[in-house]
């Protein structure tokens, strides 16, 4: 009898302790891309939020057409969270529906939330027209974005044509993205593929990356980044920065990138701030085994940055940017100078170091350009950088 009694405990116990699942078709959505189901999300998303057992949101197979939504962790009872997409969330064909919008897809203050699968299509493509055009266009929204969370895990993910930026992780902790796809025009204005910034302990691997603007891009108060076996291209490249936007900012410090191959970019890996008085800083960050497949500026620190001359003309940087690793570099550049090292007369570059770099351009080497540089080189870097 007491060992019968123990069972049924036993089994309540796991019973009370296992994940609920929610399909969002039993809140009314619809999988034919025409029927707004945002209703549907937030009332799934309602329920999940007061339940206290661990809860998986289901997705199925489709398209489910979704204004902007807000996935708000504050009020809610916690326990893991995961979202399983198998089918393709469908933003508006009208851009001005989410494009005045700051995010189309929001998790915020939310612990041990796992976004599994899915397609998310914004259908930025009109909004890119618009901008194109000269037009008078809204700014448009960011596809997905998590802000004040930690034990964040996004895996399999795919990005479509994002109005703005496709990914961006804001004031996070313990980050993971994985198998992660990121697919836009490669003429597709400020479609950054994955955005870090006030964030630490955040890693990225095995992702793709075809966009318009950076394929990652790290800013202020980023520590502890990890970027590995990543394809990045077309896009910007790679890039720490800009950096150097306000006079008062937080630094970027410990990043690697590494196993990274750069097909047709503007940039590979980059850092870049603003030319004006900042007390940012950058450091030990490392770049290492990256392939350059025809990359106009495979390695590009860039401390004179001032698009539009506007707001920074006659001016020079406070960014103090030292040990930064170049390491086994290899590839085309598309242009004659593959190491382009521009840092600031106020604060000049230190402990830069570049080995095993091999650049070439036209089937020679290429050259390289450094100011206010200083470090150590070793490998084929001519005799006028460092």
């Amino acid at each position: 009898m007491a060992s019968l009694l123990v069972t049924l405990v036993l089994f309540f116990f796991i019973s009370s302790c296992s994940a609920q699942s929610y399909n969002v078709l039993s809140f009314g959505a619809k999988p034919d891309g025409k029927t707004d189901a945002t209703k549907a999300f937030m009332a799934v998303w309602s329920t999940a939020c007061d339940s206290s057992r661990p809860v998986t949101i289901v997705v199925p197979k489709g398209r489910f057409l979704l204004r902007s939504v807000n996935f708000d962790g504050s009020k809610c009872k916690p326990k893991p969270v995961t979202f399983r997409i198998d089918g393709t969330l469908v933003a508006p064909a009208d851009y001005r529906v989410i494009g005045h919008e700051d995010y189309w897809i929001f998790f915020q203050h939310l612990d041990d939330v796992t976004v599994y699968g899915g397609v998310l299509d914004a259908q930025g493509t009109s909004l890119w027209d618009c901008k194109k055009s000269g037009k008078n266009c809204p700014n448009g929204a960011t596809t997905i974005g998590f802000q004040s969370s930690t034990n964040v895990v996004i895996s399999g993910l795919t990005s479509l044509n994002s109005q703005m930026f496709h990914v961006v992780i804001n004031g996070c902790n313990n980050v993971k993205l994985q198998g992660v796809k990121v697919l836009a025009a490669g003429d597709s204005p400020n479609t950054d593929g994955i955005h870090v910034q006030s964030s630490s302990a955040v890693s990225i691997f095995n992702t793709k990356i075809s966009t318009g603007d950076d394929c990652v891009s790290v800013g202020p108060g980023t520590n502890g980044l990890w970027i590995e076996n990543v394809a990045c291209g077309p896009g910007h490249g790679i890039s720490i920065g800009s950096l150097g936007k306000d006079s008062v900012e937080l630094g970027v410090q410990n990043v690697t990138v590494k196993t990274v191959t750069f097909t047709g970019t503007d940039n590979g890996v980059r850092i870049k701030s603003w030319a004006r008085p900042s007390s940012g800083f950058a450091k030990n960050i490392l770049f290492q085994h990256c392939v350059m497949n025809n990359v106009e500026n495979p390695i590009v620190i860039d401390q004179n940055y001032c698009p539009h001359n506007e707001n920074c003309p006659r001016q020079v940087s406070g960014i103090k940017i030292s040990d930064v690793l170049f390491v086994d570099i290899h590839g085309t550049s598309a242009t004659e100078v593959g190491v382009k090292l521009d840092c600031s007369s106020k604060k000049p570059c230190t402990g830069i170091r570049l080995e095993d770099v091999k650049l070439t351009y036209r089937n020679k080497p290429a050259a390289s350009a450094c100011t206010h540089a200083g470090g150590i080189e070793a490998g084929f870097l001519q005799p006028d950088c460092l």
